[in-house]
């Protein structure tokens, strides 16, 4: 099980795809794990080297009792990403993965070639802030499966769950593997974020996409984003909810692969 030391913490990492492919980094959700990424691996990995971990608090990864952050996670990539020695590489994340991204973009632009941001906002309005609050009460309770269905109507569309009734009760299933210590404090790390300010600063090519029927962070979220992102471009995928990379992967992954076609032999500062 491949792990790296970085930042008093180690870190699970998979590499998958050609050894001479464009790297790419993908960045999870906030309850994501490597795995999550199942639709979109095999699919990317076929032109890229992609880079999949688990940030401290998630899956295979360390999950040290000390407070987390957005600035943190982004320490850690930095540092993970030289330890694999991958230079400039992609990133694209979903969520807190994307809210990651717009941290790299801003404190390490020569490690970014493009950043996708999926699902993602800048700083929580009102109706986010009390969700993710209800969030960290229904984790601190202390019931994994009760978390998951707390937070189910949030994360996917109704018509997801309508057409997979199982796919809650999975989750449920692997509930007792879940550490809902550290979900606080990744909720915790989430209530503290907000990147307004250093938005205007981002110079990298950025692509954003929201989904239709994201309840969480809606599509408002991702137009504020392009708005204030000189350098990017806005996509709706029609249909979907938050969790948008796993209700309507073949949409997400065709966006991206042709975001990063067109700025594959683009060169950028760090290059």
């Amino acid at each position: 099980m491949p792990r790296q030391s970085v930042n008093g913490v180690e870190l699970y990492w998979e590499l998958h795809g050609p050894e001479d492919g464009d790297p790419l980094v993908l960045n999870n959700g906030v309850f994501m794990t490597t795995a999550s990424w199942a639709f979109q691996i095999p699919e990317f990995a076929r032109c890229h080297r992609v880079l999949t971990y688990d940030m401290r608090g998630q899956g295979r990864s360390d999950h040290p009792e000390s407070e987390y952050s957005l600035d943190l996670h982004a320490d850690d990539l930095a540092a993970l990403m030289d330890a694999l020695d991958l230079g400039q590489a992609h990133l694209v994340g979903t969520s807190y993965g994307g809210e990651l991204n717009l941290v790299m973009g801003a404190r390490f632009p020569d490690r970014c070639r493009t950043l996708v941001i999926i699902a993602s906002v800048s700083h929580s309005e009102p109706p986010l802030a009390a969700a993710i609050a209800r969030w960290r009460a229904a984790a601190i309770r202390g019931d994994a499966a009760a978390f998951f269905r707390a937070i189910a109507p949030d994360v996917y569309s109704d018509a997801f769950l309508a057409a997979h009734p199982d796919w809650l009760a999975q989750a449920e299933e692997r509930a007792p593997a879940f550490d809902l210590e550290a979900a606080v404090r990744l909720i915790e790390s989430f209530q503290r974020f907000d990147q307004r300010a250093t938005l205007s600063a981002i110079r990298i090519p950025t692509c954003i996409v929201s989904a239709e029927r994201d309840i969480l962070k809606p599509p408002a979220s991702g137009e504020y984003l392009h708005a204030a992102i000189a350098n990017s471009e806005f996509h709706l995928v029609p249909g979907a909810g938050h969790a948008v990379v796993l209700e309507r992967p073949a949409e997400v992954n065709a966006i991206v692969l042709d975001f990063l076609a067109r700025h594959a032999a683009r060169a950028w500062p760090g290059d």
